[in-house]
């Protein structure tokens, strides 16, 4: 356990605003130009920019930083989040199809923390499997653009599946904020 002495002192790279990630210039969820047009635009773009968000807090760390938990008895680490949030995203694939759902990416219950372990292996798998099923997620979206449409066996609004995925990512994206901190003493927006 780590002493309050013992933990690192907090930086940023950031110039212009040193409180901040990156510099606005620097920023690439940072865009040129009017905000999305409509309501469907304007959810991708939060959810874009959230993902990209939780990418940024674990750039530049190696695989036992992104596996290092946070304070005992939590089993949070940056890499549990990213597996997390794969197995996050299926889960909402599958409340998208009527079909049989796909079996749990890591297993168990909590499995997406307690196998985040300080291994590039795992950290390569864990980025991967979030790519992935982001991707698959999106696909299946891409095939309901109405927002108001019910989907799935459960015929939850494709609005409400939007919300909720922003709602996830960025509760997740304050848990790295933090994580991200405690690591390296790295903060920011």
């Amino acid at each position: 356990m780590q002493r309050m002495s013992d933990q690192p002192t907090r930086w940023s790279p950031a110039t212009v605003y040193p409180d901040m990630w990156a510099d606005p210039d620097d920023d690439p969820r940072n865009k040129d130009g009017a905000s999305p047009e409509g309501e469907l635009a304007t959810l991708k773009d939060f959810l874009t920019d959230y993902r990209l968000t939780l990418r940024m807090k674990c750039e530049g760390l190696d695989a036992e930083q992104l596996a290092r938990r946070s304070v005992p008895p939590s089993t949070m680490s940056l890499l549990g989040l990213v597996r997390h949030l794969a197995e996050v995203e299926r889960d909402w694939h599958n409340w998208i199809t009527d079909g049989d759902p796909l079996p749990k990416l890591y297993g168990e219950k909590d499995a997406d923390f307690h196998g985040a372990v300080a291994e590039q292996a795992v950290v390569d798998a864990a980025f991967s499997d979030m790519e992935r099923e982001q991707a698959a997620t999106d696909a299946a979206l891409a095939e309901h653009p109405d927002l108001s449409e019910r989907v799935g066996k459960d015929k939850i609004a494709v609005r409400e599946l939007m919300v909720h995925r922003i709602e996830e990512y960025a509760r997740h994206c304050g848990h790295a904020d933090l994580l991200r901190e405690c690591v390296d003493g790295r903060v920011g927006q």
